[in-house]
C-alpha cells in the first residue's frame, strides 16, 4: 500500500490517452460482489498529500477473476485494501454485496472480513506453530464456526495438500505454503477473495499451480477473486483486468492474454 501511497502531487492531471477505451463501469442489473462508488482516498495533509484514488467507481461481478494493475503509485493496492476493508476512504463508498464498508465501525468490519471476504498476501502470513490444516480451518475456529466438511476436502483436494495436511509451515515449500493460504481463504467459502500480489514469492512453477488453482476456483468452485498484480502472465488468468493510473481507471480488458496485457501497460506507461 506505501508504494501506492508513493503517488505524485499531479494525480488530477489528464490521464493517458489510453483512457479513451476505458470501459463504463458494470450495469446496475449485474450482481456484483463488491464496487466502489467514487472512490476517493487521501494521504497527508498540505504540501506531502497524496490523492491514492481519485474517484474510482468500479464494480466487481460475482464467479469471476479479476485482476487490478498499474504502475507503482497508481492506486491499486489503496484500492483494494479500501475495498477489502482493511484502510477506510476519504470520500465516497465501497460495498461488499449490498453492505457498505466505508460505513462499518471497526467492530463491524472486522466481523465483515471474518465472514465474507478472504484474503491472501504475498507474504503467506500462516502461522508456525499451526500445522496445515489448523492454519486453513483458523479463520472459522476463531468465528467459532464448524466448516462445511464436503467443501472443506473439495478445497484440499483441489489445492493437492492431502498428504501435507500434519506439517508445518517450515516443512512447506514455500508454494505449499502458499497452497495453505488459498485454501485458507477459500475454506470458508467468503462471498469474495482479495489477493495481494498472491506469487510475488514464488517461482515460476509454483506462480503457475498458484494461479490455475485459483483459475479452478472460480471456473469449477464459483468463486469470486479480486487480485493486485504487476506480472502480465499472472494477470492473464483473470477473466478482466482493471488497470489504473494517477489514481484513476485508465483502461480494462476482457478475456486479456500476456501479449495485450502488455500492450495496455505501455500505453498507460509502466
Amino acid at each position: 500500500m506505501q508504494n501506492d501511497a508513493q503517488h505524485h502531487a499531479g494525480a488530477a492531471a489528464e490521464a493517458p490517452s489510453v483512457s479513451q477505451m476505458a470501459m463504463p463501469p458494470a450495469p446496475a442489473t449485474v450482481e456484483l460482489a463488491a464496487r466502489t462508488d467514487r472512490a476517493v482516498k487521501v494521504y497527508g495533509t498540505g504540501e506531502t498529500q497524496v490523492l491514492a484514488l481519485n474517484e474510482v467507481t468500479v464494480g466487481f461481478e460475482r464467479g469471476r477473476f479479476n485482476a487490478i494493475m498499474g504502475p507503482s503509485g497508481s492506486g491499486k493496492s489503496t484500492l483494494m485494501h479500501c475495498m477489502a476493508g482493511l484502510d477506510r476512504l476519504t470520500a465516497g463508498a465501497t460495498f461488499i454485496g449490498d453492505v457498505e464498508v466505508s460505513g462499518l465501525s471497526e467492530k463491524q468490519l472486522t466481523e465483515l472480513r471474518r465472514d465474507r471476504v478472504g484474503f491472501i498476501f504475498q507474504a503467506f502470513n500462516l502461522i508456525p506453530t499451526l500445522n496445515a490444516i489448523e492454519n486453513i480451518t483458523l479463520p472459522m475456529d476463531l468465528a467459532g464456526r464448524d466448516p462445511d466438511k464436503a467443501w472443506l476436502d473439495s478445497v484440499i483436494t483441489a489445492v493437492g495438500l492431502g498428504n501435507r495436511l500434519k506439517h508445518r509451515p517450515k516443512e512447506l515449500s514455500g508454494g505449499q505454503q502458499q497452497r495453505v493460504a488459498v485454501a485458507r481463504a477459500l475454506a470458508s467459502r467468503p462471498e469474495i477473495i482479495f489477493a495481494d500480489e498472491p506469487t510475488g514469492n514464488l517461482d515460476s512453477r509454483s506462480s503457475g499451480e498458484i494461479l490455475a488453482f485459483m483459475r479452478h476456483a472460480v471456473s469449477d468452485l464459483g468463486q469470486t477473486i479480486v487480485m493486485v498484480t504487476h506480472d502480465p502472465n499472472a494477470a492473464s488468468h483473470a477473466d478482466r483486468v482493471v488497470f489504473l493510473g494517477d489514481g484513476r481507471i485508465v483502461h480494462e480488458l476482457h478475456a486479456p492474454t500476456a501479449e495485450t496485457i502488455l500492450t495496455a501497460m505501455r500505453a498507460i506507461g509502466d
